[in-house]
């Protein structure tokens, strides 16, 4: 809940960045520091060995679309758009990962899943064509929307190649592959981007290095070891926190309204996560099991009193 609470308002920490720094040089500096930090802490932890060919490629691929695509994309959207936006299209990123792993890994796409599939998108059609004053799509949340499904494409590459590699070496590796993309692209489109760092104050700064240290960089290292406490499935229903703290968030930082068609999207979007993902039909069929299990254990139990 820690990290979900921190990752919210990283949304809101990133739409108050550009406001000071050029977008795609901010996401360079702050994914270099949050790659560089996790290094260290995966050293101490002594969580690092080399890479295979092929563990570099699909690194390299999740660093593509992980950290370029959903990283520039969502800084430049977050310049027309309003951070609460963004955050509630980015909450349709586990439900993207389902349909991409139905897609790559042929899972199975039931009637309740398909039911998550509609609520979802749904939830982000609510938001996108009815948050302002005017009923259009905004070139913003477009941005938001692709940076949405570059990370839930590049979370099926990093499951292909977590299975041999440690997730959070693979994490920290991908953050600083990452950042070089970023810092190569920031240097084409915003030549001399650099320059207006030193503009910023100590609260811009405050910011920024929360941001980089703490969101995205023991961030993610935090999210893996829960995943090892709890598991996978339970950790990722969290993530539907996200977008509920960054709508407080924005509310309070920066003073962005919260309309009731994002309200209503909001609960749209977590319905659609919690069928479209899965969650549900597993809790379904422990139910089920439990169910019956119960009548055998009474039967076997009354066989041992007999």
């Amino acid at each position: 809940m820690g990290v979900m609470f921190i990752w919210g308002l990283n949304v809101v920490a990133v739409k108050f960045l550009i406001d000071y720094f050029p977008p795609v040089a901010m996401q360079s500096s702050r994914i270099f520091l949050a790659g560089l930090c996790a290094l260290i802490v995966l050293y101490f932890l002594k969580d690092l060995r080399k890479l295979t060919r092929t563990e570099w490629r699909y690194t390299i691929c999740a660093a593509i679309f992980g950290q370029l695509a959903h990283h520039s994309l969502l800084a430049i959207g977050l310049m027309e758009t309003t951070a609460s936006n963004a955050a509630l299209i980015l909450g349709l990123i586990p439900l993207a990962t389902s349909i991409f792993a139905i897609i790559f890994f042929r899972d199975v796409l039931t009637w309740l899943r398909t039911v998550g599939i509609i609520f979802g998108f749904t939830g982000v059609a609510i938001v996108v064509f009815n948050s302002g004053p005017v009923d259009t799509v905004s070139r913003g949340d477009v941005l938001i929307f692709i940076s949405m499904l570059a990370q839930a494409f590049s979370f099926i590459v990093i499951k292909k190649v977590t299975s041999t590699l440690s997730s959070r070496q693979m994490t920290a590796i991908m953050l600083l592959i990452g950042s070089m993309f970023l810092l190569v692209t920031s240097f084409i489109f915003e030549p001399g981007g650099f320059q207006e760092f030193k503009n910023g104050s100590v609260i811009v700064w405050s910011v920024f290095l929360l941001s980089a240290i703490f969101a995205t960089g023991l961030g993610h290292i935090l999210y893996n070891a829960a995943i090892n406490q709890i598991g996978a499935g339970q950790t990722a229903i969290f993530n539907n926190f996200v977008p509920f703290f960054a709508l407080i968030g924005s509310f309070f930082f920066l003073g962005e309204p919260i309309f009731l068609s994002q309200t209503i999207g909001f609960l749209f979007i977590v319905l659609g996560v919690l069928f479209g993902t899965g969650y549900l039909e597993d809790i379904l069929k422990k139910r089920h099991i439990r169910k019956r299990q119960r009548p055998n254990e009474k039967e076997s139990g009354n066989n041992r009193s007999a």
